[in-house]
């Protein structure tokens, strides 16, 4: 069973992520910021990763918290439901185009945390939402999930365009990393012979 749900409660918010790595990308996000909300809809449906997301936060101070901590509880949950890591193909990429928009996005599921972040983003809010928060999901994400996570913007104008095809781009790339191998089912994909 590759699925997980957990729950962090802090003086700052309190999330609670479920996750069915087998799923077919349903989804329904719940984190009080409209913005965002549609970004993790475009992680679980582009992921094929079922995802129900719920976050209560100190959004009368900004939406930073939120946003991280999500990131926390979504890596976290990858984690545990992923186990051993047991049969996966481990790696993953996506070249994804958006309008005007190119991302290329490429990932080992390596349980070595790293984030290498290339993707600028021209304005500072997309709408009400802060753009710097974007990379702080992904560095939350890939900490918490201990992914070694590339991020690149080869092209692109517009905010929204490069935020969401960056989501995309790591939903299309993490699909690929946790599906099965059908070649290698029953090994870890690690000369180590561990992740």
């Amino acid at each position: 069973m590759r699925r997980a749900t957990l729950t962090r409660s802090t003086a700052e918010t309190q999330i609670t992520a479920a996750i069915n790595l087998d799923g077919t990308g349903r989804y329904q996000m719940d984190t009080g910021i409209g913005f965002f909300n549609h970004m993790l809809d475009q992680l679980a449906r582009h992921s094929l990763i079922d995802m129900d997301v719920s976050a209560k936060g100190d959004l009368h101070i900004d939406d930073h918290h939120t946003v991280e901590d999500c990131g926390i509880v979504l890596g976290q949950a990858l984690t545990q439901a992923l186990g051993d890591k047991r049969g996966i193909r481990r790696y993953g990429s996506c070249l994804l185009p958006m309008d005007d928009t190119l991302v290329r996005v490429a990932l080992d599921l390596s349980a070595r945390p790293y984030l290498a972040w290339n993707l600028a983003l021209p304005t500072q809010k997309i709408g009400t939402f802060d753009t710097e928060l974007v990379r702080e999901f992904f560095q939350a994400f890939s900490t918490h999930g201990g992914i070694t996570l590339h991020v690149d913007l080869l092209r692109g104008d517009n905010s929204h365009h490069i935020a969401e095809a960056a989501f995309k781009a790591l939903a299309r790339a993490l699909r690929e990393a946790v599906e099965t191998d059908p070649r290698k089912t029953d090994a870890v994909p690690s000369t180590k012979g561990t992740l």
